[in-house]
């Protein structure tokens, strides 16, 4: 009798501790269940914020969205067969807002007032842009070109790539838009354009076309001899970058025509970088993306981008840009201090005068009009001044009691007036 009761507690105590055991398992799956339901919602409904915001953004504000061009039969021929653009109206511009200085890392109250300030000249930047490209029909020479397009669809972005300036920020920015958290980032050893494309792979043109008129589209320039020379100093100077070896080996044999000592015994010098540039481009052969000019590389003309920030200005205009799609809580304060820094001094310019002084010193009023003439729609399109530069080359007067075989060189005053 007694063993029956002690059998029957023993089972009792067994089923006991077995519904315990699922009941917690139980608690513990709806409570995993309904945290996972409250994260996902979450992000519906900051996705749905962000949508809403950047639609109500393309319906009113016309300042930086401009209409879409005409004549250019190449484009209209294509996004004819597309879906119609988002109507775009003016919007309201503040006047006697000037010099406003914004940051990646906001220590203000961004205002009304500020964005459309900012938004004001970069409605003056599109217009400038749309007439150069009218005045030469240069949307007809330079039909688009996707290669170097970035498009992220879920955050209604798209970015042309302009190497050599700043980037590799804005590859930053992308590769967290991409899933990478910001520790991986800033420990990789990878290259960050490779991660990206990982990510962001190179669109096909008829894709590029049809997201245009429905993403916010943008592409960051920088003085045009201020990007060739960066290309140079990073790539052939110190030929320390193994890919580029091989060309400084080329360009060496082919121009130089004197033995150099020093440093610059085994690499090219700017000057010789520079007659390389000049026979690529008569002899009509591509260039590398780090000195390919903007206008065959980006194709402004053929492609209405919404926003074109400067470096000059590239703090202020990557915070508008991130503050328009919506993205503050993804990408503000979220750029390293080295990176920071780095962007602060070349948006300054002093050591940049300086090295500009330095290696344009080392050409001649002949070749410096060739290197303007391959460049010279950069110059144009984005109102960025060449003259300047000729107070730091090498006066012909001078290069003609060295060398009297010196073709004549080409007025600037007639500079603007000539077609490439």
């Amino acid at each position: 009798m007694q063993q029956n009761s002690f059998l029957s507690i023993t089972m009792h105590i067994r089923m006991y501790m077995w519904y315990d055991r699922h009941i917690q398992g139980s608690i513990k799956l709806i409570i995993f269940l309904l945290v996972a339901v409250f994260y996902v919602t979450f992000l519906c409904r900051e996705s749905q914020t962000a949508y809403e915001l950047n639609k109500v953004k393309a319906e009113s504000s016309g300042v930086v969205h401009l209409q879409p061009q005409t004549g250019s039969k190449f484009l209209n021929l294509i996004q004819s067969k597309l879906k119609p653009p988002i109507p775009k109206l003016d919007s309201v511009e503040l006047p006697g807002i000037n010099n406003v200085i914004t940051t990646f890392n906001p220590v203000y109250e961004y205002s009304e007032e500020i964005h459309a300030a900012i938004e004001k000249e970069l409605k003056q930047r599109n217009l400038h842009l749309r007439e150069v490209c009218e005045r030469y029909q240069l949307q007809f020479v330079y039909p688009p070109n996707p290669r170097e397009f970035f498009i992220s669809h879920g955050h209604s972005l798209i970015w042309c790539n302009v190497f050599k300036a700043a980037s590799s920020t804005w590859l930053y920015y992308f590769n967290i838009l991409g899933g990478y958290n910001v520790k991986f980032l800033q420990q990789i050893v990878y290259q960050p354009l490779e991660l990206a494309r990982k990510r962001f792979p190179r669109p096909e043109l008829p894709e590029l076309l049809e997201s245009l008129p429905y993403l916010l589209s943008f592409l960051f320039v920088r003085d045009p001899f201020e990007r060739i020379v960066s290309g140079y100093r990073n790539k052939l100077e110190d030929c320390k970058n193994s890919y580029y070896k091989s060309l400084a080996k080329r360009i060496i044999k082919r121009f130089r025509k004197h033995p150099i000592a020093g440093r610059t015994k085994k690499c090219p010098t700017f000057q010789e970088f520079v007659q390389y540039l000049i026979e690529q481009h008569k002899q009509g052969k591509p260039f590398d993306e780090h000195w390919a000019p903007i206008y065959s590389f980006c194709t402004p003309c053929s492609i209405e981008f919404n926003i074109i920030g400067k470096l000059e200005t590239f703090a202020r205009d990557s915070e508008f840009i991130i503050r328009e799609a919506g993205l503050e809580y993804l990408l503000l304060d979220k750029l390293p201090k080295n990176k920071l820094s780095r962007i602060g001094n070349l948006a300054k310019g002093g050591k940049t005068n300086i090295l500009m002084k330095i290696y344009l010193s080392e050409i001649n009023r002949t070749t410096f009009d060739q290197l303007l003439n391959i460049y010279r729609w950069d110059f144009e399109l984005f109102d960025y001044d060449f003259k300047k530069y000729y107070d730091y080359i090498i006066p012909d007067v001078v290069e003609d009691a060295k060398n009297a075989t010196l073709k004549p060189t080409m007025d600037v005053k007639n500079y603007t007036a000539t077609k490439m």
